[in-house]
């Protein structure tokens, strides 16, 4: 039976860049003939969404617009095209919501390269929303076995991550530094490295994340930039050869980490930029880096077979995100902790709260 969909649904709605995030009641829409509907349970709070709301991205939002692209939920309605995704079957919203499916990235499995990228959250409604669309050859398909709260930060946070970790080139045995390991982005990636055979230096500040990701997350060692002395030598003096790890994924939310991370990447090593903050460059030494022979590499998010991927590591208990519950509602106190710098882990809202 064909589910009971209402006229109108509860979600948070950006009326002007930077202004108030207004908790009320907007229609449900309807899915074109490509797309589906899904009845969002869970959505995961990402950094993009608090730049989305700022406007600090050279990027435009549509207005009115509502965020969120970790939405996890139930398919209760599809167009006529769609044929590969059923009701009641379990999907999610990304941070692609679409692409064209025609130009040379598309054809070549770089949709999220694509020129005419239809971005969830951002320029099209997003996931804090009770009733979201996505076109339906993008949405995540999700295993009914897993949970929706717990599977919704790895929609974005965790394919990201995945697709940063495949990127850098680094193989099982090898080492891994993580800037910023102990936000959502940072622990899903320290897990991930995990899952897949390298060892973790993780970066960042705070007891919490210290504890967090010491004890919970298992992670070869944690160096507090706030606290130590050298950051560059610290890192060094956790690798076998002291020569620095292989790779280094830099999922900090300002730009000095970025330069830094050149200075302790080993010879022949790999800095992945995944971190997207406002206004920043990238900056190494000429001479280092060619006579190194080091690399610097920007990452995206995955594409839809890297999608797939990154979900079976969680469906098999490779992954396990933390993360906290809060209503649909409470939204703004989430944002406020975001600017803070106070979240260990990912914000997970309720949208029936």
């Amino acid at each position: 039976m064909a589910p009971n969909i209402p006229e109108k649904q509860w979600a948070q709605v950006i009326e002007k860049t930077g202004g108030p995030i207004d908790y009320k009641e907007i229609p449900v829409p309807k899915p074109g003939p490509d797309e589906v509907l899904i009845n969002i349970k869970f959505s995961g709070v990402c950094h993009t969404d608090l730049h989305a709301w700022k406007g600090d991205w050279p990027l435009p939002t549509k207005l009115p617009l509502v965020g969120g692209h970790e939405g996890a939920g139930v398919v209760v309605a599809r167009g006529d095209l769609v044929k590969d995704i059923e009701i009641g079957d379990h999907a999610g919203i990304k941070w692609l919501n679409g692409s064209c499916l025609q130009c040379s990235f598309c054809q070549t499995a770089d949709e999220p390269l694509c020129p005419s990228p239809i971005l969830s959250g951002y320029t099209v409604d997003g996931s804090f929303q009770q009733y979201a669309i996505g076109k339906a050859a993008h949405v995540a398909r999700i295993p009914k076995d897993v949970p929706l709260d717990a599977i919704s930060p790895i929609l974005c946070a965790g394919i990201t991550v995945y697709k940063g970790l495949k990127e850098s080139g680094a193989r099982p045995g090898e080492t891994v530094a993580i800037v910023g390991a102990g936000g959502g982005l940072g622990s899903l990636a320290c897990q991930y490295a995990k899952a897949m055979g390298l060892q973790v230096i993780a970066i960042d500040t705070g007891d919490d994340k210290k504890k967090m990701l010491e004890g919970e997350l298992g992670v070869k060692a944690f160096i507090d930039f706030a606290k130590t002395k050298d950051v560059v030598q610290d890192v060094q003096e956790q690798t076998e050869d002291k020569t620095g790890p292989n790779a280094v994924l830099v999922v900090a939310v300002n730009e000095g980490p970025f330069q830094q991370a050149m200075d302790y990447v080993r010879p022949r090593g790999t800095v992945v930029a995944i971190g997207l903050p406002a206004n920043a460059f990238l900056k190494a030494p000429v001479f280092q880096t060619v006579t190194q022979m080091k690399t610097i590499k920007g990452s995206y998010v995955g594409n839809r077979k890297d999608t797939q991927e990154a979900i079976e590591f969680f469906r098999r208990g490779l992954i396990k995100a933390p993360f906290k519950t809060v209503g649909l509602s409470e939204l703004s106190k989430v944002y406020e902790l975001m600017e803070q710098g106070q979240i260990a882990g990912r914000y997970i809202v309720d949208t029936s709260k």
